[in-house]
């Protein structure tokens, strides 16, 4: 944890995620083709990994790409797979099942957050929480459901992740105590200091990657630079009468140290 920001890595590898480890992060989420969002990585990785790193691993539970609405039997075959992923040790399995609709198909939800938690491990709805309109409905549902954690950019695409961060935020506010909310999907080293400050979330998510020989890799120099973003984050405060003016709290400190050494000087 780095100045009570939990920092979670998405990675794809064994020799990436032995790598990431060595680093303050607090979580990795482990998958495959990470090119086409993520899929279920082997079980001989996870059992590699547990044996070689302390890192806790949540894995990802999604049998292919595209939308998250499944057939019968890809839903069944997740649930033998997240049985398989925990029985090698996962720490937590990354999901979520959408109806046609593009609601949360509800039997299939309760059917996985009761096999990960049979296990007193944690069940991750991934961005397929994004998907229904309405997200405090949602957010609602994954309470009532009882899911651990949501990953989220509160239904913003890429480019627009700033307003994505300002929707969290009163999410958060109303949530926060009762779900754990993970934002990502978008964040960048240049703007995961503003997306905590403006969302107040307790939790990022990133890939830190870049493209090695066609295949995605973890850019190592890109999570330094994010964890040293993170030890120099500092929370801004909102001025009542300028809702949309955050100012640096603790450079008006230095400020007003400043102040009181001139004042000293001179009288």
């Amino acid at each position: 944890m780095i100045n009570d920001i939990k920092f979670e890595v998405c990675i794809c590898n064994e020799q990436d995620a032995i790598i990431a480890s060595k680093y303050p992060i607090d979580r990795i989420e482990l998958v495959t083709n990470i090119e086409v969002g993520g899929l279920t990585p082997s079980i001989e990785t996870i059992k590699y990994l547990k044996q070689n790193i302390s890192t806790p691993i949540c894995c990802m539970d999604r049998s292919r790409g595209g939308d998250y609405c499944y057939t019968q039997s890809e839903k069944e075959a997740m649930l033998i797979d997240a049985k398989n992923m925990l029985d090698a040790g996962a720490d937590g399995i990354v999901f979520g099942f959408i109806n046609e609709d593009n609601t949360v198909d509800i039997e299939y939800t309760k059917k996985m957050v009761s096999l990960i938690h049979s296990y007193n491990k944690e069940a991750v709805f991934h961005r397929a929480f994004d998907v229904p309109k309405d997200i405090e409905n949602t957010i609602q549902l994954m309470i009532e459901l009882q899911v651990d954690r949501v990953l989220t950019s509160g239904q913003a695409p890429f480019e627009n992740i700033i307003d994505g961060a300002k929707d969290i935020k009163q999410i958060n506010e109303k949530y926060g105590d009762k779900i754990q909310i993970l934002f990502g999907g978008g964040v960048r080293v240049s703007n995961v200091n503003e997306i905590i400050n403006i969302s107040n979330v307790k939790q990022i998510h990133a890939t830190s990657k870049h493209e090695v020989d066609g295949k995605y890799r973890l850019d190592e120099k890109q999570l330094q630079e994010f964890i040293e973003q993170l030890k120099r984050l500092t929370h801004w405060v909102n001025l009542i009468f300028l809702d949309d003016l955050h100012i640096d709290i603790h450079l008006l400190y230095r400020w007003y140290d400043l102040l009181l050494c001139i004042l000293v000087y001179y009288l």
